[in-house]
């Protein structure tokens, strides 16, 4: 059973909480528009680059991000950013970050891979031809990416993450890794976990977490499901698999920001 508050955040998470805020984004962060046919929209994109970045010639990983709004900017977010501008260069981090922004009342729309028969939804696949096909090569001919699967990876939380692990399902020659936080699975549950039995290989690395209080008492136990099922395809011991469960951990920003830096870590950045 879905309860109320999350499902608050799933389809009111588009609303800036913005009154009497500057903006916190760090010089690191620059935004552009993209045309995005397959959405019939444009789309506004924020793009943080590393440190040394224009003081060197080299090349770099790159993460895809969902939710941009809610990345880098206090003044943009939904109820608190994730601080990743930040947290990035205390880290000197080599990776650059591709955020693009929700559709606001077509999030929903836009990130769940199939129709839900009492929300809708289901343009997933058209989100994700947009990045792979119109937004990613654009990335990649103007910045000094490494443009191969083992260097790109996707990252959202909540529809987000959903939206993330079923880009490695219909993409795994794009994507090599994922942080899957908090992924609504209950949105699509049968169709996903259906797609993803059907997957012969699974070769993505995966970092997964939620919180063990997270309104959707059945966040963990699909969470658990889903791991198994990714474990019957490939052997454990290949480490390409880490599920955090947080204790007290909800269904907001500072799950997943609090979860972010040991996530990019894990998973190689």
């Amino acid at each position: 059973m879905i309860r109320p508050l999350l499902l608050f955040f799933l389809f009111w998470a588009t609303i800036p909480i913005c009154i009497a805020q500057e903006s916190t984004a760090s010089k690191q962060v620059s935004t552009f528009t993209i045309a995005a046919p397959q959405l019939g929209t444009a789309k506004k994109i924020w793009l943080y680059l590393p440190l040394d970045y224009a003081k060197t010639t080299k090349k770099y990983p790159v993460i895809y991000m969902h939710d941009a709004q809610n990345l880098f900017d206090a003044k943009t977010s939904f109820v608190g950013e994730w601080n990743i501008d930040e947290k990035l260069d205390s880290l000197k981090a080599q990776v650059i970050i591709v955020g693009i922004e929700h559709g606001n009342e077509n999030r929903l729309a836009e990130l769940t891979p199939f129709k839900n028969e009492k929300y809708g939804g289901g343009k997933g696949d058209l989100y994700l031809d947009f990045i792979v096909n119109t937004l990613k090569p654009q990335i990649d001919a103007t910045y000094r990416t490494k443009p191969d699967k083992k260097h790109t990876g996707i990252m959202g939380s909540s529809l987000g993450g959903l939206t993330s692990f079923y880009a490695t399902l219909q993409y795994p020659a794009v994507f090599g890794k994922a942080g899957v936080f908090s992924p609504s699975f209950w949105i699509n549950r049968n169709a996903i976990f259906e797609l993803a039995e059907n997957t012969k290989k699974m070769q993505t690395k995966y970092y997964f977490l939620c919180g063990d209080s997270e309104g959707d008492e059945d966040m963990v136990r699909d969470l658990n499901k889903m791991e198994y099922l990714i474990n019957t395809k490939r052997c454990y011991c290949l480490n390409l698999n880490r599920k955090v469960i947080v204790k007290g951990g909800q269904h907001n920003e500072k799950l997943w920001r609090d979860g972010f830096v040991k996530a990019i870590l894990w998973l190689g950045y």
